[in-house]
């Protein structure tokens, strides 16, 4: 590991500022020494990306699906070299690495097939008609990639939301150059992980600029991507202050760009009461194992829990709270987010109207200490703050006297990525305004089950109404997550020698087109 920044295809370490990742289990530094990129690196870095964008436009997109395939090939055979630097960095499980490795691995191949396949492009045809008054043009349209885009690694998945994750695969799939902003928690992940995107990108003769993978503890590096004229697009997963501050640099831009922010989210679960006496052993289980998840450091993790205060709803209670203190306390990533996690957790308990049950007993340096809290549904309305996300191990269970008193505690709510809702069809159909008020506020509403658990398709919508996301009209994971960073451009009148291929009248690459 060299921790210099990759400047497209060179390594770069002009810098003098630098910082090392820490392992939070053994609550130490790792060796690797890393050094920040300078505004030299940064600017190198746009304009080679800006370069590569429009040498992009004239490969195929057989050759662009190959590279993201070899990616993937790249990371299996890096695979436990690169996970022995995630657990260091992270205190994650080499199991949990498994899986978010296998996810990125799927990613990767999942828009290598849709960029092979090129019908992402949302062609359409409008076919001239001169015998109308006026006459109506000939019109074609289709998707084209939007430029540079920067990327911001995100803590809690060093993988599947990093370097080469959702944003960084979705924004080369439509043919973007990216500059990712590697997370300073994990950097030497993410070194690796870029090398393997960068030898990829060599092997199949991707243009200079393609890639970068820039280091930074601070914030200027982001601050000065996302302010330079030639970026295009930013993606971003991480806490709301930090996506609501870029999301505003790049609204204050001469030329405003989008970014597409993935922020915070305590994804509400409503348990209907008459269903709650049938399956408090069910329901308890398995929310015990969702909040405790990786520490609960998952952007899904359940952390607002609303039911009907019965004898059943005091037993589900019980049970869950001994099932989630029952288990082993996990270490957190990195000491930062344990402060932060005992600071608002603390904030919440202070609260006299709260009332808690937490893991007991002495626990070691940065493990969290898992904590159900209980506040009635009148005071949860009255108090706004218990809203905001503790992120970690942490829930807090809303007792209401009625459904209507939780269908008017989730009107208060602010945007979220899910909804849960736990109730048999008869009930669920009963209490169909919970359903209606969910669909205004989130991304995705469950159904008997946990939020936790992001599955990688076309049909899955992750994202949400602002804060949990900055435009809710689109997912951040899936091969439609892809749309993020691409717009249309229509030809008028067009000859059909200049055309793009995806457009011309023969249709020589034989796409589904839509023509009228």
């Amino acid at each position: 590991m060299t921790g210099k920044n990759s400047v497209g295809y060179k390594l770069s370490a002009l810098g003098t500022r630098t910082f090392q990742t820490f392992n939070p289990v053994e609550n130490s530094y790792n060796e690797t020494i890393f050094v920040e990129a300078v505004s030299e690196d940064i600017e190198e870095a746009v304009l080679l990306a800006s370069n590569a964008f429009e040498e992009l436009k004239g490969i195929s997109h057989f050759k662009k699906a190959e590279f993201l395939s070899r990616i993937a090939e790249l990371l299996t055979e890096k695979e436990d070299l690169i996970l022995q630097q995630y657990i260091c960095e992270s205190g994650l499980s080499y199991e949990r690495g498994k899986i978010e490795m296998k996810r990125t691995i799927f990613q990767l191949t999942s828009f290598s097939e849709l960029v092979k396949e090129n019908n992402w492009r949302e062609v359409s045809i409008d076919l001239a008609d001169d015998s109308r008054i006026p006459p109506k043009p000939d019109l074609r349209k289709m998707l084209f990639g939007i430029g540079p885009v920067v990327v911001f690694g995100a803590s809690n998945f060093p993988l599947a939301y990093s370097t080469i994750g959702g944003d960084s695969v979705s924004a080369l799939a439509a043919g973007c150059p990216v500059i990712v902003k590697s997370h300073p928690l994990h950097a030497g992940t993410g070194e690796l992980v870029a090398n393997c995107v960068l030898q990829a990108a060599k092997e199949t003769n991707m243009p200079n600029g393609i890639f970068s993978n820039l280091n930074a503890q601070g914030f200027e590096v982001g601050e000065t991507l996302v302010k330079h004229p030639l970026v295009k697009a930013v993606g971003f997963t991480g806490s709301i202050k930090g996506g609501r501050a870029l999301f505003d640099l790049a609204n204050q831009r001469p030329e405003p760009i989008p970014v597409f922010a993935e922020m915070g989210s305590v994804n509400p679960v409503v348990l209907l009461p008459e269903s709650l006496v049938a399956k408090v052993d069910e329901w308890s289980t398995m929310y015990a194992d969702s909040i405790s998840a990786s520490c609960g450091q998952f952007c899904t993790n359940p952390g607002l829990l609303f039911c009907v205060k019965s004898k059943a709803s005091d037993e589900f209670v019980e049970q869950l709270t001994k099932k989630l203190l029952q288990k082993d306390a996990q270490t957190m990533l990195h000491p930062s987010i344990h402060s932060s996690f005992e600071r608002l957790k603390t904030e919440r308990l202070d609260d006299e109207a709260v009332r808690y049950f937490e893991k007991e007993g002495e626990l070691d340096c940065n493990v969290g200490r898992q904590t159900i809290a209980l506040v009635s549904g009148k005071h949860f309305q009255n108090n706004p703050n218990l809203e905001e996300e503790v992120f970690g191990p942490f829930s807090l269970v809303v007792e209401c006297e009625s459904v209507n008193e939780i269908i008017a505690c989730l009107k208060k709510l602010n945007g979220q990525l899910t909804a849960s809702v736990l109730g048999e069809v008869d009930e669920v159909n009963d209490h169909l305004d919970v359903v209606k008020v969910l669909q205004n506020k989130v991304g995705r509403i469950v159904f008997n089950g946990v939020p936790t658990g992001v599955e990688v398709c076309p049909s899955m919508n992750h994202g949400g109404p602002y804060p949990s996301s900055t435009d809710a009209r689109f997912t951040a994971v899936g091969i439609d997550s892809i749309k993020r960073f691409a717009r249309p451009i229509a030809f008028q009148n067009c000859p059909d020698e200049i055309l793009p291929d995806e457009l011309k009248h023969s249709n020589p690459l034989k796409l589904a087109r839509r023509v009228k």
